[in-house]
């Protein structure tokens, strides 16, 4: 299974014990997944969705809120449940908000009203719901992506807004007819599982960036760790050429002693570090001073050609 059904696996089981916050969640599966049909006069609340996951929870969330068993008419592909008119269905949507005491629809398009969205839990349970509906995680091995798509820039700014009130940095991105209600990073996404409720999948998640960061910090430390060897290899390299083009060159003896000592030692051990090499020396020369001889003899082979000879 993915990383997301994972997640929804674990929300859609995970019921409120408030009655506001189960109006919340059922909110935002209504905004995302149901329409109002009008058929031989009589109006009527229709939920689709091919989330098996997500028609679950809706009937869990209708019958214990308000009693309704739904009736559910599905086929292979998606789950269909129709709420006819009726005073079950009046007395739901009024309490969402949806329909005024008069009986005149106040959010035809099922937009969640402010109203449901005033306490700190409602929001959790909004932001689960919407998630459920029409939400996505990538798979936090290859990248950290969080996802919720809107059906309208209206419905996105919500989210939006809801996310941002738990400090996190939700963006909005147009994808085609769609809105998008995204974040970015790992420990934003670790944030909103624990918003939602999914703990379990939090803890795999944790243990995943875990592994990931200590991956990532063995692969820097190797690749710097590879970057000194073959700079030093490199430095040896050209040291050692400049040393044997000044022998070449029968400008040997001309040398001061300390660069004598130096170029033989460093002929010897061609692997040895700079630090090894003043060790070696008689008397110990440090590292700065090592570093000033070698430079010196590459500086005089190239007064005698060197440069020349590698162009």
């Amino acid at each position: 299974m993915s990383f997301s059904v994972d997640v929804k696996s674990e929300l859609v089981g995970l019921i409120d014990a408030k009655r506001h916050c189960q109006l919340a969640e059922l909110a935002a599966i209504l905004s995302a997944e149901a329409r109002f049909e009008i058929r031989q006069g009589k109006s009527a609340l229709v939920f689709q969705s091919e989330n098996a996951f997500l028609s679950q929870k809706y009937q869990a969330l209708l019958q214990r809120v308000f009693l309704i068993e739904a009736a559910e008419a599905a086929d292979q592909l998606s789950h269909i449940i129709r709420l006819e008119q009726s005073e079950q269905l009046r007395n739901m949507l009024m309490a969402l908000k949806i329909m005024d005491v008069t009986g005149r629809i106040v959010h035809p398009n099922l937009d969640a009203d402010g109203l449901l969205l005033q306490k700190s839990c409602c929001k959790r349970a909004f932001i689960r719901g919407a998630f459920l509906a029409s939400g996505s995680i990538s798979n936090p091995e290859k990248s950290y992506h969080f996802e919720i798509v809107c059906v309208s820039e209206d419905k996105a700014k919500i989210l939006q807004k809801l996310l941002c009130d738990f400090d996190l940095d939700a963006k909005i991105v147009q994808r085609k007819k769609h809105f998008v209600v995204y974040l970015k990073e790992g420990a934003q996404i670790v944030d909103v599982l624990n918003i939602m409720g999914a703990h379990i999948a939090l803890m795999n998640l944790e243990n995943l960036r875990i592994v990931k960061e200590m991956r990532n910090s063995v692969n820097r430390k190797v690749n710097c760790e590879t970057a000194n060897i073959n700079k030093i290899v490199n430095a040896s390299v050209r040291q050692i050429e400049a040393i044997k083009y000044i022998q070449a060159q029968n400008g040997w003896d001309e040398l001061p002693e300390n660069l004598q000592e130096m170029a033989r030692v460093r002929l010897e051990y061609p692997d040895a570090s700079l630090l090894e090499l003043g060790e070696l020396c008689e008397p110990a020369v440090g590292k700065s001073g090592v570093n000033h001889r070698l430079r010196k003899l590459c500086e005089l082979a190239e007064k005698m050609g060197l440069a020349q000879k590698e162009s």
